[in-house]
């Protein structure tokens, strides 16, 4: 059985985290637009708030993944999360 150290397995973790956090944004902002819309400014506040702190992750999590080396050798992303209106 093939073990995988803690860095090999971060590796592979951090660029799905990237990519699942980069969807979703793209999600509360779509949301975000949408309370917009229906002149829910507060909310869509709040979300947009969401949506910065969410970039504010996806830099740490980039950094984190150059502090290690990058993604591991290999790394496929194939495997897609859907999510709901």
């Amino acid at each position: 059985m093939d073990q995988k150290t803690t860095m090999e397995k971060l590796q592979i973790l951090l660029p799905h985290w990237i990519e699942h956090n980069h969807n979703h944004e793209t999600e509360f902002k779509k949301w975000a637009d949408l309370a917009r819309a229906e002149g829910q400014d507060p909310l869509a506040e709040l979300l947009d708030k969401a949506v910065a702190s969410m970039g504010e992750t996806d830099t740490i999590l980039k950094k984190a993944l150059a502090e290690i080396g990058g993604p591991g050798e290999g790394h496929c992303h194939d495997h897609h999360h859907h999510h709901h209106d």
